[in-house]
């Protein structure tokens, strides 16, 4: 097993889902002072680990999007991927943080820039503060061997809630379910055609004329396309399952929401996934995931949304589609943790690392990416710097199908010694 491997196989026996990932971050430090680094963490949770006079920073996120059984993580290999039973793998991003402790081990004068709480809305990336002072910025978060990542998509969470009561309802009550459909990333996986199992509950209730609604829990995260969903109602003719829906009959009486044949239409109607291609950058320009929809027993009913685009004239427009859409059906709307577009930009920098991912690949694409790379946020607080990103093949990110390959691991960690070495002050 290699040391990067070796790091990495650590890192997932620590808990560190988004917002509880204390134990990871004193664990870092600690690993970085024992080699002789310097380590300060800011307000929220950002670590800075430092060594010498450096030209080049690394940063990656330390938290994880936990699915399943997560954070109990056991971790297998299949053909040559790591993978993770019945539970988020992790490896994004703790690959490369594991690659940075390498480096940490080889006691490289590097910036490690280690953010907090990315994946619920670039939290930490939103808040840095450090004196940085390296001349380049490489990001350690992208998904893909052979390819430099120059840009990334905006985004921005929608929230929509309303409060409603309770009416009698009629006929017999049933839960109806989607469970453990695929998932995946709200914004990679976006155009792979994945089902959104509130998408595909929507359509069941849709076609069997379902209006009364007494409950709802669906989704997991705001940027996983939602693997399960489940709801109960009230149906006047028999509900039988399908392949794709569990129906199970309840005996019990339970009140109706007066605006669920509302809530229902509006879940049907809802334009799930991409909504504009960018035909210049070969991926999605615009999209949007309803990520979460949960009723409490108490009338309040909340929706969560996940809206990105490649232009910040983009996630305008599509914010405003969003909001002006859950207005209509007598919602309450909020826009939360916006964050920017990373614009494409080649320079010297990323020709560099170009260079040397071709030289280990034999082949380089300079790309962007329909995700938010902390690159885009903090670009704009260091604008003497310059950025790239780069990362191993991981597939299925944000769902218990997450691997890593364990091959490109180890390649992917060559270009970057590569590139270490060539910015050395």
């Amino acid at each position: 097993m290699s040391k990067i491997i070796e790091h990495f196989q650590a890192l997932t026996q620590i808990p560190h889902c988004s917002k509880v990932a204390e134990r990871l971050l004193d664990y870092l430090i600690e690993f970085a002072k024992s080699r002789g680094y310097a380590a300060e963490v800011d307000q929220a949770k950002n670590i800075l680990i430092t060594k010498g006079k450096p030209s080049m920073c690394l940063q990656a996120h330390y938290d994880m999007v936990c699915m399943g059984k997560a954070p109990l993580i056991e971790t297998y290999t299949q053909e040559g991927w790591m993978k993770a039973k019945e539970a988020s793998l992790g490896a994004d991003n703790g690959i490369g943080i594991a690659m940075m402790m390498a480096l940490m081990d080889k006691t490289e004068e590097l910036e490690f820039l280690i953010t907090s709480d990315e994946e619920v809305g670039l939290i930490g990336a939103n808040a840095v503060t450090f004196d940085l002072q390296s001349k380049y910025m490489l990001n350690l978060d992208s998904e893909d061997e052979a390819e430099v990542y120059i840009g990334c998509a905006g985004g921005a969470d929608i929230v929509a809630n309303k409060k409603d009561r309770y009416i009698e309802g009629k006929g017999q009550c049933y839960e109806v379910a989607v469970r453990g459909l695929p998932g995946g990333h709200s914004g990679v996986d976006i155009d792979k055609g994945i089902s959104s199992a509130i998408k595909v509950l929507a359509e069941y209730l849709d076609k069997h004329k379902v209006t009364q609604l007494v409950s709802l829990d669906a989704g997991e995260r705001r940027n996983s396309i939602p693997a399960n969903a489940a709801a109960i109602v009230y149906s006047q003719v028999p509900l039988h399952g399908s392949p794709m829906v569990q129906v199970k009959q309840l005996d019990q009486k339970p009140k109706i929401l007066k605006e669920g044949e509302k809530v229902l239409a509006m879940m049907d109607v809802f334009k799930q996934g991409v909504h504009a291609q960018n035909i210049e950058l070969g991926i999605p320009d615009t999209s949007i995931n309803l990520a979460i929809m949960k009723t409490d027993g108490k009338g309040n009913i909340v929706i969560e949304t996940s809206a990105r685009a490649m232009s910040a004239k983009g996630l305008e427009k599509l914010s405003k589609e969003t909001v002006t859409f859950f207005k209509s059906y007598g919602f309450d709307v909020a826009l939360e943790d916006k964050y920017p577009a990373w614009k494409p930009d080649v320079n010297d920098f990323t020709k560099l690392v170009s260079e040397e991912m071709a030289k280990v690949f034999g082949d380089s694409k300079l790309k962007a990416i329909h995700a938010g790379l902390e690159c885009g946020v903090i670009a704009e607080k260091y604008p003497h710097m310059k950025f790239a990103s780069i990362g191993p093949t991981i597939r299925y990110p944000h769902s218990t199908r997450e691997m890593v390959n364990l091959k490109s691991v180890e390649r992917t960690f060559e270009v970057l010694l590569g590139i270490v070495e060539r910015t050395r002050p």
